[in-house]
C-alpha cells in the first residue's frame, strides 16, 4: 500500500539524497527534483518500484518549470502530502566585501526559491485541507557567525517568512515545520558554496578563520545524513508536529548558548526597555 507523496527539492546530493533513498525504503511515493536530474538517477536502487518514483528536472528560481513540474506529479498521483523545501546553497565572505551578485543569486535560491514552489504547491494543500511543508533553513537560520552573513541572511529571512506562513495556515489544515540542522557530512562546505575568492585583511581572523575552520570540517562534520532522513520521516508521523526542529547536537548547543544571551540581555536592559513607554 503507498503511503503519502513527498515533494522534495534539492534532491540530488546531502540530505535531500538521503531522504529520498529513505523514504523510497518505506515505500512512500516521492517527487525527486533537481536542476541535475541524472544526479539524482545515479543513485536510485535498480530494484525501486519506479511507480513510486519521479525524478524531475526543477530549478527553483524558474517559476514556470516549477508550475510544470507540479502539474506533471497531479497527473500522476493527484496530490502533494509533503513538501520538504531543501534546495539552497551557501555563499562565504565577510559583509563587507561581499559580491554583490553572489549575495542576490543566492537569496534568489534560499528565499525566493522556497516562495516559487510554495506559490505552486500551497493552493494544492489548500484544496486538499491538508499538507505538511517542511522549510530547511539551519543552525545558522537562529545565530549567525562571522563570515557568513549573507547565507545567515538568507535563512532569518526564510525563518520569518515560515513563521508567518505557519500562523495563516495552521487553520486550513496544513502544518509548517523548520528544520534546523547544525553541521551534516555532506559536501555543503565544499563542493556545494560558493567563496569569496579573498578575505580582505581586516576580516582575516574573524570571517578568515571561521570560513576556513569550516571547510577544514567538510567531511568530518558530526551530523549523519540518513539519521536526518530517518528523524525527518518519523517526526512527519507524528500528529502534533514540531515548528522548529533542532538537528545534531552541536546545533542544540549553539541555539541554547544564543538564547542564554538574549535572554539575560533582555532582563539586564529591561528598565531601558520599558523607560520608553508613555
Amino acid at each position: 500500500m503507498f503511503k503519502d507523496v513527498w515533494f522534495i527539492t534539492g534532491a540530488s546530493t546531502g540530505l535531500g539524497k538521503e531522504l529520498v533513498q529513505y523514504l523510497l525504503k518505506q515505500n512512500c511515493r516521492v517527487v525527486a527534483t533537481s536542476r541535475n536530474p541524472s544526479d539524482i538517477i545515479k543513485y536510485i536502487p535498480k530494484d525501486v518500484v519506479q511507480d513510486n518514483l519521479l525524478v524531475l528536472p526543477l530549478d527553483v528560481t524558474n517559476i514556470k518549470e516549477i508550475q510544470n513540474t507540479v502539474k506533471i506529479v497531479l497527473k500522476k498521483w493527484n496530490k502533494v502530502d509533503v513538501l520538504v523545501n531543501n534546495a539552497g546553497y551557501a555563499y562565504f565572505s565577510s559583509v563587507e566585501f561581499a559580491n554583490n551578485e553572489e549575495a542576490r543569486k543566492m537569496f534568489d535560491v534560499n528565499f525566493w526559491g522556497v516562495k516559487n514552489v510554495l506559490d505552486s504547491i500551497l493552493p494544492v494543500m489548500r484544496k486538499q485541507h491538508h499538507g505538511h511543508i517542511m522549510n530547511v533553513s539551519s543552525l545558522g537560520g537562529l545565530r549567525a557567525f562571522a563570515g557568513f552573513g549573507y547565507y545567515h541572511a538568507t535563512k532569518f529571512a526564510l525563518e520569518g517568512i515560515t513563521e508567518s506562513l505557519a500562523l495563516e495556515v495552521k487553520p486550513l489544515g496544513i502544518d509548517i515545520t523548520l528544520l534546523e540542522p547544525g553541521d551534516f557530512k555532506t559536501d555543503f562546505a565544499g563542493r556545494s558554496a560558493v567563496a569569496n575568492k579573498q578575505v580582505e585583511i581586516p576580516y582575516e581572523g574573524t570571517a578568515g578563520v571561521n570560513i576556513q575552520n569550516l571547510r577544514n570540517l567538510s567531511g568530518n562534520q558530526p551530523g549523519d545524513p540518513k539519521k536526518f532522513a530517518k528523524v525527518v520521516y518519523e517526526m512527519h508521523q507524528k500528529k502534533d508536529k514540531p515548528f522548529r526542529l533542532l538537528l545534531g547536537s552541536d546545533a542544540y548547543e549553539r541555539a541554547i548558548e544564543k538564547l542564554d544571551t538574549m535572554q539575560k540581555s533582555f532582563k539586564k536592559n529591561r528598565s531601558i526597555t520599558s523607560s520608553t513607554d508613555y
